[in-house]
């Protein structure tokens, strides 16, 4: 993309030149300002409606994941500060010197500063999905606790684990229950039993397969583990991460989380590290910050591999969810700038945000130019958003 945002650039108009260029196939666009305000939006590109199911991919994290966690950390069943070896023993295995994991804390693994690594392929290996999580549970440290920010898939496969241990039920119903019942979050959940946004036209796990991927989460290792995981799994729709957001987040009186408890969420973990994480969340200034210059610095989102993310803002209220299978049209093939455009759209729109605009969105209103490579977040098949900590050859990171 190429150009100069420009201020007062309609979001909805911003989405659908991307469709019509080719950045994405479709795409179901809802923004809007507070808990009870209008919410604004549409869907774009053949056979997409409003309802069309997505494969939120790493959204699973801060859309399944963290409230559960935070909801039994309120019930006072876990508490932040506690050693992730409390809930899971297991993970006590194969410690090196300095980096001993008995001093890794449920709240590291949520701000990623764990000293885990970013991921590990346990859909290559051989056996049960109970085998594959004994491999992420013994997987060791790569750097000493707290020292650093990196982005981690092991360590939402682990809180995971640790919802369901503790609820004594699997984590699509500790989900269903914390969660989405509470919001009216009536179309998401893991393992759909009907037709999803494709995010392949064939499988990468099984070369044999020339079928679309569809209905199947995407993320290998989530699919080795028995399609439900801590840190992909999830399908859902725009209308839900909407309620999800302006019921569980910026509501003054959300059923799912207490405002103290969405404050420490919201508030920088890691401080004095190379990344500014929240509990859960990609804060303003990260590195895997896709909202814009002009989006509010109290802001917060994520986003994820198949081309999905949700951002919002709890001072000025204001909050976007797009929801894509840009990832239908290769793995090198990201949403990035799109989501960059479109946030510093939403914000002009409402007024809200600092600073000007220069640099927003590299490029927004009119006009997709897709050089080879300017819309991906990082190396192909590696980590994304712009870090420098690529997995390596066929690997992935879901943010």
């Amino acid at each position: 993309m190429s150009g100069d945002f420009v201020v007062g650039a309609d979001p909805g108009e911003i989405v659908a030149e991307a469709v019509r260029a080719g950045v994405v196939p479709g795409a179901v666009l809802m923004y809007g300002r507070g808990s009870d305000g209008p919410v604004h939006g549409a869907a774009f590109g053949a056979g997409v409606s409003p309802d069309t199911l997505y494969d939120l991919a790493s959204l699973t994290k801060v859309t399944a994941t963290l409230p559960c966690v935070l909801r039994l950390v309120e019930a006072g069943e876990i508490g932040l500060d506690d050693p992730v070896l409390k809930y899971l023993p297991g993970f006590g295995k194969h410690q090196v010197k300095d980096r001993v994991k008995d001093r890794v804390t449920v709240r590291h693994l949520l701000a990623h500063s764990s000293g885990l690594p970013a991921i590990l392929e346990v859909w290559r290996l051989p056996g049960t999905a109970e085998d594959r999580l004994a491999a992420v549970l013994a997987e060791p440290l790569e750097a000493p606790v707290g020292s650093r920010v990196k982005y981690s898939d092991l360590g939402f496969i682990l809180l995971g684990q640790i919802v369901a241990d503790l609820t004594g039920k699997p984590l699509q119903e500790a989900f269903r229950e914390l969660v989405a019942e509470p919001l009216g979050m009536t179309a998401t959940g893991y393992l759909p039993s009907g037709p999803a946004a494709a995010t392949e036209a064939n499988w990468f796990d099984d070369p044999g397969r020339q079928d679309a991927k569809s209905g199947v989460v995407h993320d290998e290792n989530a699919e080795s583990l028995g399609g439900v995981a801590g840190q992909a799994g999830l399908f859902g729709t725009a209308s839900d991460l909407a309620a999800y957001l302006r019921g569980g987040w910026l509501a003054e009186d959300s059923p799912i989380l207490s405002s103290a408890m969405r404050a420490e969420a919201l508030r920088c973990q890691t401080e004095g590290l190379d990344g500014r994480r929240g509990l859960g969340w990609t804060l303003r200034g990260d590195s895997f910050d896709f909202m814009s210059d002009r989006w509010p610095p109290t802001g917060a989102g994520h986003s994820g591999f198949t081309g999905t993310s949700l951002a919002f803002d709890p001072v000025s209220g204001i909050w976007c969810v797009l929801l894509t299978n840009a990832v239908l049209y290769g793995r090198d093939n990201r949403a990035r700038q799109l989501r960059r455009s479109l946030h510093g759209a939403v914000a002009a729109a409402y007024g809200v945000g600092h600073g000007d605009a220069h640099g927003v969105a590299d490029g927004v209103a009119h006009g997709f130019e897709v050089p080879p490579g300017d819309v991906r977040e990082g190396g192909s098949g590696g980590s994304l958003n712009g870090g420098t900590d690529g997995a390596g050859p066929g690997s992935r990171i879901t943010s």
